[in-house]
């Protein structure tokens, strides 16, 4: 082989480093169908994430995936989910052993024995700070994660009480990061919301009341961090829908509409991957 050969052949056959791919799962309770149907579209393009983190529903799922769940499956376990049986619990300041214990065949053990590396986001009952959760019990973190008040009470794990993720780190790219993710996809469910002046006064002063009962309040960052940590944000309109619409045929539109969604942006993940793995970064 002559010495321009053997340069091209160095140059050609040595590997891209593949940066290490996370994921950031947001808030939005019902809506998480539309996670599902994100992780199909990766799942179909051969897209593996190896870190992942969630707030609230995005908890519950990333939990699920990080245990080697595929998307089929945890649609399997939504539609065992007894519905009517969960709505009975939507109630003021409800308790979620039930989800808990619902959870538990699941994700049985501690989240040091899931698969893949994951954490949950959740807020500090009597600080109101994001805490991520990367140790205990996985069912009890995740459920902590999605403790929404005024429908739930908090959940209280080695004495300290939390509330939703949500409230703090909607979208938790940076904990993803801190996990050792090194190019993140961010799913933000509630990036299409409906303005104060189109809500009925109605809406207006129920709005205004369950914020007066809320024990924790929204911090100023809680979803620009997701942004700012995140290289791609995935951003599903879910405004037609309400994060406790569990109407079956509610949840099979926005399993779809998150589908549409990740298709609509692969060559742009695809490319913003290929531009990390060579160094550079993009972030949209």
């Amino acid at each position: 082989m002559g010495f321009f050969a053997r340069i091209r052949s160095f140059f050609t056959g040595r590997k891209k480093h593949q940066p290490v791919l996370g994921i950031a799962l947001g808030s939005g309770g019902a809506k998480g169908m539309a996670h599902l149907g994100a992780l199909k579209a990766f799942e179909e393009e051969g897209i593996s994430f190896a870190v992942i983190t969630g707030a609230s529903i995005g908890a519950i799922v990333g939990a699920l995936y990080a245990q080697g769940y595929s998307s089929a499956d945890m649609v399997s376990i939504v539609e065992s989910l007894n519905t009517k049986e969960f709505a009975k619990n939507l109630k003021p300041f409800a308790d979620l052993t039930f989800a808990e214990r619902y959870l538990e065949p699941y994700l049985e053990g501690d989240i040091g024995e899931l698969k893949k590396p994951f954490a949950a986001s959740v807020t500090e009952a009597k600080s109101n700070r994001n805490v991520a959760l990367k140790s205990g019990k996985t069912a009890r973190a995740v459920t902590a994660s999605a403790a929404i008040p005024p429908f739930f009470r908090g959940v209280e794990i080695d004495g300290v009480k939390y509330f939703d993720g949500a409230f703090s780190n909607a979208v938790p790219a940076d904990i993803c990061r801190e996990l050792g993710a090194e190019f993140v996809v961010g799913i933000d469910l509630s990036a299409f919301t409906r303005p104060d002046e189109e809500k009925s006064r109605l809406q207006r002063i129920l709005g205004s009341a369950i914020s007066a009962m809320t024990p924790v309040k929204y911090l100023d960052d809680c979803r620009t961090r997701g942004y700012e940590h995140s290289d791609i944000m995935l951003r599903p309109n879910l405004l037609s829908y309400s994060a406790t619409d569990v109407s079956r045929a509610s949840m099979a539109e926005m399993f779809e509409i998150g589908y549409r969604e990740a298709k609509e942006h692969m060559a742009e993940i695809k490319n913003a991957i290929g531009e990390a793995s060579r160094g550079k970064r993009a972030r949209r």
